[in-house]
């Protein structure tokens, strides 16, 4: 509040947004360098197949609202007639694996990715999936902010039988028969608690295995229906595929269409007419997240081009926007970090030399990735119309279905991106064993190349060590330097770091978000001990600059003041009480005052910057913090 007090007591949430704070006026700044972007693209005529064209027909496409609205379900129809002409289990399966080619995982969570334990090859992964709550743990709470949430879901389900043709009676039929086989399909999900172990989300089987405990899904006709040639692959959490497999045996085939019906045109929703539009927004947005009124047509179309696109639209948006001099200085920001963290490492009093020697090994192995890919995706086989919306979402997810599943089984690619260059926002990869920046996330207030140490290390340095330690975080820690999920600890070391892991779950369960609702330790643990590395480490190597050895003021602060005030002034926000009861139960981040204070709260650096004593809110007796990396 001292760093933020005047912007809180000002601040508005638009009734656009579910929130206000830093991240999202940068994100405000991108989303007008892409506007210029999208109408220019789609108002020029050029050539047909270069990405300036294919995206600007794909959002011409999806600014046509004259176009969509004439087509109302039409779009919608051919899909909707396959699912009324399945007669049994064999064609049920076949259409939703027909879905999945198409970018639509209407049961099956399929993905590709790195075996995490040969991480050098592509796996086949399979991920709990069927539901349309936010996660498990909603189907089975009884408080009155949890069933506000079920009831409007309930009337988001009835409201999509409407819109495709069902009369109020029968709506309500099927919404019922919608929600109880989600919730008997939600018994078998692992929490999001649960979900954090890689350990036991890690389950490769052969299919034929697969095939004799699962016989109803048959696996071995699933893949091919999938167009997917493998003879093992990982089971993330058996225990939905299990639950599945009887359930398709045991609930009617009727209802089974039914379930199909509603999920298939939820997942079109927002790319139909106006009626299916507001539907999606009054669930999805309004009543998730508080958001009190639709965003404008063209960003929603934006949204959907960078999830399908991104890398086409990237391309543009780096060329225009970004600068080689921003590139430059943020990489040295990321290279100082990562000695003053190996440098960190060396003076833990917790760890063996053993392990630190490790450590620092694959500290020194990580991969840095800033501001844009070196190697684009071709999108040269996607097919952009100018009227033909929905088409183009269907071609764009073939393609990208097509490029995935072209990985099993072959050689990690570890040039490829995660995250589209104007994504603001980072993110660690423990099977590649690196930190990705992207463009997007390298704007003021978090990273500014003409503004001096203090304000560039309390702002994207604390990000840069954020990223570095997840490496090292609950999760992180278990994967080795090369990606694989592999033990390299030190037995003992293992334990006092899992302690420290146990005194930041502690810390955070304490903390109250509203009424009666606490932060999740368990759930934020890897977020919150990134938060503590990232805000040390960044320190530590501002300490190295020429600045950060001075003691010149600037408008009455010191170095170090100024390097605090920066770190907290990146994290305000408001949010919605919708949004923020959301983020608590589903989210591994912490609110944004928690991810500033509860870090703060045990830097003794911090104490001696602004004469912290007992007393003083923020205060912990020296053995009472936690100092971990």
């Amino acid at each position: 509040m001292f760093a933020n007090g005047k912007w809180y007591d000002t601040a508005t949430i638009l009734p656009t947004e579910s929130r206000a704070g830093a991240r999202l006026e940068m994100d405000f700044i991108t989303k007008d360098h892409i506007k210029n972007i999208l109408q220019e693209a789609a108002a020029a005529d050029s050539p047909k197949g270069t990405i300036e064209q294919k995206v600007g027909d794909f959002f011409a496409s999806g600014m046509d609202t004259s176009a969509i609205e004439k087509a109302g379900l039409n779009p919608l129809k051919p899909y909707l007639q396959q699912i009324d002409s399945i007669r049994d289990i064999s064609s049920l399966l076949q259409f939703a694996a027909t879905q999945t080619t198409y970018g639509n995982n209407l049961l099956f969570g399929e993905t590709v990715g790195a075996d995490e334990k040969n991480s050098s090859k592509y796996i086949l992964i399979f991920t709990q999936s069927g539901l349309g709550l936010p996660d498990r743990d909603y189907y089975f709470k009884t408080d009155a902010a949890t069933q506000k949430v079920v009831k409007a879901y309930q009337s988001y389900i009835k409201k999509m039988f409407v819109l495709t043709g069902d009369d109020s009676a029968s709506a309500d039929r099927h919404m019922a028969t919608v929600f109880n086989l989600e919730k008997q399909l939600a018994e078998s999900h692992r929490t999001n608690v649960e979900l954090r172990d890689p350990q036991s989300n890690y389950n490769k089987m052969a299919v034929s295995t697969l095939d004799k405990k699962m016989p109803v899904i048959g696996w071995s006709k699933l893949l091919i229906a999938l167009n997917i040639k493998t003879d093992s692959l990982n089971i993330s959490q058996p225990g939905y595929y299990v639950r599945l497999n009887s359930l398709l045996k045991a609930i009617p085939l009727e209802e089974w269409k039914t379930y199909l019906r509603f999920h298939l045109t939820d997942d079109f929703s927002s790319y139909l007419s106006n009626a299916f539009v507001l539907a999606n927004f009054e669930y999805y947005e309004k009543t998730l997240d508080g958001q009190q009124e639709m965003k404008p047509r063209w960003e929603d179309v934006y949204h959907v081009i960078d999830v399908l696109m991104g890398e086409a639209l990237g391309q543009i948006y780096v060329h225009k926007y970004f600068t080689e001099d921003a590139k430059r200085r943020i990489t040295e920001l990321v290279n100082n970090l990562q000695r003053a963290f190996e440098i960190r490492i060396g003076k833990l009093d917790w760890m063996s030399d053993s392990t630190k020697l490790k450590a620092k090994e694959k500290l020194n192995s990580f991969a840095k990735k800033v501001a844009f890919p070196d190697h684009w995706r071709d999108y040269s086989k996607v097919t952009i119309e100018r009227n033909d919306y929905v088409g183009n979402v269907i071609a764009c997810g073939k393609n990208e279905y097509n490029r995935e599943v072209a990985k099993v089984g072959k050689p990690v690619d570890k040039t490829e991106w995660d995250m589209t260059p104007p994504t603001n926002n980072a993110y660690y990869n423990p099977w590649f064993n690196e930190i990705v920046f992207p463009a997007g996330i390298l704007q003021y207030p978090m990273f500014d190349p003409a503004s001096d140490d203090a304000l560039n290390y309390g702002g994207i340095g604390v990000v840069i060590g954020h990223e570095f330690t997840h490496g090292f975080d609950d999760q992180g820690a278990q994967y080795d330097k090369e990606g694989n999920l592999k033990n390299w600890w030190g037995k003992e070391d293992y334990a006092k770091f899992k302690t420290l892991g146990q005194k930041i779950i502690a810390q955070y369960d304490g903390f109250v978000v509203l009424d009666s609702v606490h932060v999740n330790g368990r759930l934020t643990q890897g977020e919150n001990t990134a938060d503590f590395g990232g805000v040390a480490i960044a320190y530590d190597a501002f300490k190295m600059t020429k600045e950060g050895q001075d003691t010149t003021r600037i408008d009455g602060l010191t170095p170090d003041q100024r390097f605090f005030l920066s770190f907290a002034q990146t994290w305000r926000k408001k949010l919605k009480e919708e949004a923020l009861r959301k983020q608590v139960n589903t989210d591994p981040h912490s609110p944004g005052n928690y991810r500033v204070m509860g870090p703060l709260m045990n830097f003794t650096p911090f104490y001696s910057a602004f004469g912290i004593s007992e007393g003083d809110k923020m205060y912990k007796p020296d053995s009472a913090r936690i100092k971990i990396w």
